[in-house]
């Protein structure tokens, strides 16, 4: 599995109704798109739940590197490049991926945390504490799925957690949930992965 987002960060006074009315009016594109486990359509709002911008900033986690591959190469991120600009795509190989008790609940929130990993760390055993973590999370009253991904280039974990409640008291960025496209979550394997 792979995860992958990007972020487009936008002005302080931009209208946030237009990325909303964006995901409305696109969202439902991807809800069968092939290798997709799921596609969060994350926002951000200045003030709001910490945020010190106004973001953009979908997160994906993918079955397949086909899948991924299709969507950077075709339309669909072809038609946000030209409407945004091409943002760099953030990507982390994953290393455990958990789904909680709310797992039928719609997502109304996401946390996201990133850790660098210093030199000196024993990557097994950081591995196994990470994959015990996400397994922890989902545990929590309301956790819908957690996920641990690591980008083995700049050694940086990334913790991503979807919620059914508004925000969720966990350290990192909390992102509203637009919309969840998930044509193959349930097809995403579950716990440690490798």
């Amino acid at each position: 599995m792979h995860a992958m987002q990007y972020e487009i960060t936008l002005p302080a006074d931009y209208d946030m109704g237009i990325i909303r009315h964006r995901v409305e009016s696109k969202g439902h594109l991807l809800d069968d798109f092939p290798g997709l486990g799921f596609k969060a359509y994350l926002m951000r709002e200045r003030d709001r739940d910490g945020s010190p911008v106004n973001q953009y900033a979908p997160f994906y986690l993918w079955n397949t590197a086909e899948g991924m591959n299709s969507f950077l190469w075709g339309p669909g991120f072809q038609g946000l490049s030209h409407d945004f600009g091409r943002p760099e795509v953030q990507h982390w190989t994953v290393l455990a991926y958990e789904e909680g008790a709310a797992t039928a609940a719609v997502p109304k929130a996401a946390v996201r945390r990133c850790q660098r990993i210093p030199a000196p760390t024993p990557l097994p055993e950081l591995a196994a504490e990470l994959a015990a973590e996400a397994a922890r999370s989902v545990r929590e009253d309301g956790a819908v799925s957690a996920m641990v991904a690591v980008d083995p280039r700049t050694w940086e974990a990334v913790h991503f957690s979807l919620w059914d409640h508004e925000a969720p008291a966990e350290a990192g960025d909390v992102f509203q949930v637009l919309h969840l496209s998930s044509p193959e979550r349930e097809k995403l394997p579950r716990g440690r992965q490798w």
